[in-house]
């Protein structure tokens, strides 16, 4: 049954800090989309003012319709800008950030659904800052093994896929270009490419599933060596009939324990919470020290 009222464990505090406003104003001035303003994230204030920050790239206008996002969608968006992964690099260069994630809406519009351009963006920040460490949260696109290809070979620390439902309920969550299976080919090939990519997923829940269902999820993406995972409560973006309604408030309580489970089942990191995005400042913190560690490894 749908449920509206939110409970007390929800309420989080509004950004204010001097770091906020930096971020916030920068990124106006170099016409920069954040998915962190574009999705609403409960966490803004938290992550801006410690240094990390999610730049969506390619527009702030998608060519999917999932049913549980509010970005803007249409058939033709405006065309991509040429200097976008210059201005993002300098931007990222400016604010001396230590993590960022670079995400994008979906660009079925676009000859490689926009994989060249999340590439160019990814050594332009890696040129400019090279202390900087980078994720990128990408789309599907559509499947194309060659797409992705050139998204890895750029090398991110972090290569993270939402999967964003569990496998029942992927039909009425997200958009009919988009599947479960799909979203699991992706991440899976990631580690074809290169099996020593970090990858990650996400898990929205509140939507109806069962717990099993999350649980087979997490054994579906751990069978495809995915290394970190974050869960997180939905929330409704928006009024109208387009978005998907609450089903569920999940208590702290169930959160830990997929936590724990997500442990068991070999996760490297699990961040779940109510208030958890798939871009979380305490998972890019623990992700950020796990690549430091396997760097010095290596060395």
């Amino acid at each position: 049954m749908a449920t509206s009222q939110k409970p007390r464990w929800l309420k989080v505090k509004m950004p204010g800090s001097p770091r906020y406003h930096a971020i916030k104003k920068r990124a106006r001035e170099l016409k920069l989309a954040t998915v962190c303003e574009e999705a609403r994230c409960p966490n803004i204030g938290e992550c801006w003012a410690g240094g990390t920050a999610t730049f969506m790239v390619m527009g702030d206008t998608c060519t999917r319709g999932c049913h549980f996002c509010s970005v803007k969608t249409a058939a033709r968006p405006a065309a991509l800008d040429p200097m976008e992964p210059f201005n993002l690099a300098q931007a990222v260069a400016e604010l001396d950030l230590d993590y960022i994630v670079i995400t994008s809406v979906d660009r079925d519009d676009v000859h490689d659904g926009g994989a060249s351009h999340f590439a160019a963006c990814i050594e332009q920040v890696h040129a400019q800052s090279p202390g900087t460490k980078v994720e990128v949260l990408t789309g599907d696109f559509q499947g194309h093994l060659g797409h992705l290809l050139s998204v890895v070979m750029a090398q991110p620390e972090v290569f993270a896929h939402n999967v964003e439902a569990v496998e029942r309920l992927c039909p009425t969550v997200r958009d009919p270009r988009a599947s479960y299976r799909q979203s699991m080919s992706v991440l899976a090939n990631v580690k074809t490419i290169d099996p020593t990519m970090l990858t990650k997923s996400s898990i929205m829940v509140g939507l109806g599933e069962r717990e099993s269902e999350v649980v087979q999820t997490m054994r579906d993406l751990r069978d495809i060596g995915v290394d970190f995972l974050t869960i997180g409560q939905y929330l409704k973006p928006a009024k109208g009939k387009q978005y998907l309604e609450i089903q569920e408030w999940i208590p702290p309580e169930q959160f830990k324990a997929y936590e724990q489970i997500g442990r068991d089942l070999g996760f490297a990191y699990v961040a779940s919470g109510p208030l958890v995005r798939s871009s979380y400042k305490a998972g890019e913190f623990f992700i950020s020290r796990h690549i430091d560690q396997r760097r010095a490894d290596v060395s």
